[in-house]
């Protein structure tokens, strides 16, 4: 895992070519090639690099690069320097292809030997798959059959694809040996943006770096861990997706289950990226797995209504957004109660949820300490002395934040809770970027620590499925259950209250 934000000594990756699957579609023009731009700011391009689209769209590379200046331009930024965004259109090469011919493989098999010839690349290529999930499988194959999966000496080849990784456990599996039918898995890179964040990567920093930190990280000093993913959009264009998918699928299998392989993993021995991610897999096996009387009692599912978002006004509810059917019983909220069967993590619950149409957009994670023994205050304190709670905001203002007991100015001994807050931008600056960066550069650079495994995929999925068939055969009759502009339905609340605990509320942006 390296560090790329304001780390000038960072050497550019190897030499290759970036082979972008789905060139013409909107992961490519929002995010990738800004993620690209912002590598070459950085100095972390190599100078031996090119871009080589592939879509059904009929272009040739002089039509890509007058669509990368009028359509993707724009999104890179206001401190765009335009001498180094036209090196980069200038190294950028595309070719028509369906992704489902396997003479479109043969073709550009061809084209990348002519492109390594041009831009003096030895033939290392790096496959992104930005496209439906549906071709992953049979672009992976198709790699193999043609050959592009095969590495030779001093040359490597690498595929990138994103979520979801499949529908569940069963097509979960299925993927991943339709995947290494043609790969190996060192070449398979399984993509969450989530974990290119600096504050995801920084908690394994703060916990295994500080003396302070990691010996009260356990069930004697720690109560309780919330996980919380909030959206504020509703579902957008993303229609025919979401309606297939829903919030547990979308969310909980890949960034919030990462997001607590992280929390709760044991220090590995090094940080090669087997040994980190052989400490996260065991933090999913460990998982209580749910029986479906616990789906019923520990998980909580909900729909939005129509509803009032901050600063925008009314909105409408799921059922209402364009391509969504009337009687929808697609959840767009899921809260969830989890316990991990480990000696540090004994008896201590894990409080996830995530949901769309919510006051903001957040990603933070509390861990709330046990209360110390507060009886010299009792009498003068005439209600519960507050818990500590460390807070680790991922979005949008990233940062760390502490809360603790102090004694409020005046002659009685009365406590007050004072903040110890660090926002990464007032320390260390804030470089442009899309979330993308650092997981690219790794890839290039063949370090896997942040990239899911197959077996992180099907053990997420092995502890979601329980859940998924329960809501399947019983569907839900409350729909829609939270207005939109809220933190989800009661039911949401009711899954702390029971254990008279409470959601913590997310920080808002600084």
């Amino acid at each position: 895992m390296k560090e790329i934000t304001g780390q000038e000594h960072a050497p550019p990756a190897p030499a290759c070519i970036f082979v972008i699957f789905g060139a013409g579609g909107d992961l490519t023009k929002r995010k990738l090639i800004p993620a690209l731009y912002n590598l070459s700011s950085q100095g972390l391009l190599p100078e031996r690099f090119a871009i080589v689209g592939v879509d059904r769209v009929d272009y040739d590379s002089e039509g890509y690069r007058d669509y990368l200046e009028s359509e993707v331009k724009q999104l890179v930024g206001a401190d765009l320097d335009a001498a180094l965004w036209d090196d980069l259109v200038r190294r950028a090469y595309y070719t028509q292809g369906d992704f489902r011919d396997l003479q479109a493989y043969v073709h550009l098999d061809n084209f990348l030997a002519e492109v390594d010839k041009a831009q003096r690349t030895p033939g290392s290529y790096l496959f992104y798959l930005a496209t439906p999930p549906r071709f992953f499988g049979e672009i992976a194959t198709h790699l193999g059959q043609s050959g592009l999966s095969q590495e030779e000496p001093g040359t490597w080849r690498r595929l990138i694809i994103e979520k979801p990784f499949g529908h569940d456990l069963e097509t979960a599996r299925e993927l991943n040996a339709v995947l290494h039918r043609s790969l190996d898995e060192r070449q398979i890179y399984r993509i969450d943006h989530y974990l290119g964040k600096e504050t995801v990567q920084n908690i394994m920093a703060y916990r295994f770096a500080n003396s302070t930190v990691e010996p009260i990280w356990n069930h004697r000093y720690i109560d309780h861990v919330q996980i919380t993913v909030a959206e504020s959009l509703g579902v957008e264009n993303r229609a025919s997706y979401y309606e297939q998918a829903g919030a547990l699928r979308d969310m909980v299998p890949n960034h919030l289950l990462a997001l607590l392989g992280i929390i709760a993993m044991e220090p590995p021995n090094s940080f090669e990226a087997d040994e980190v991610r052989d400490e996260q897999a065991k933090v999913l096996r460990a998982v209580q797995p749910f029986s479906p009387e616990a789906v019923l009692t520990k998980t909580v599912r909900g729909q939005y209504g129509e509803g009032r978002m901050p600063g925008t006004g009314k909105v409408t509810g799921y059922r209402k957004e364009p391509g969504i059917a009337d009687n929808s019983r697609t959840e767009t909220f899921v809260a969830m109660k989890l316990k991990i069967d480990s000696w540090r993590w004994a008896g201590v619950p894990f409080y996830l949820r995530t949901g769309k149409r919510m006051p903001g957009r957040y990603t933070e994670i509390v861990v709330e300490y046990k209360h110390a023994p507060n009886a010299m205050f009792r009498d003068a304190h005439k209600r519960k002395v507050a818990a500590n709670r460390l807070v680790l905001r991922i979005q949008p203002n990233e940062g760390i934040g502490l809360s603790f007991n102090a004694k409020v100015p005046g002659p009685n001994p009365r406590l007050g809770v004072v903040e110890m807050d660090f926002n990464y931008a007032d320390y260390f600056g804030s470089d442009p970027h899309t979330g993308y960066e650092t997981l690219i550069y790794d890839c290039m650079n063949g370090d896997a620590t942040l990239f899911k495994r197959a077996d992180h995929i099907e053990l997420g999925w092995d502890i979601v499925q329980p859940v998924l068939d329960v809501w399947h055969a019983l569907p839900p009759r409350d729909f829609p259950n939270y207005a939109a502009g809220t933190w989800g339905p009661a039911a949401a609340d009711l899954l702390l209250a029971d254990d008279r605990r409470r959601w913590h509320g997310c920080t808002a942006p600084a």
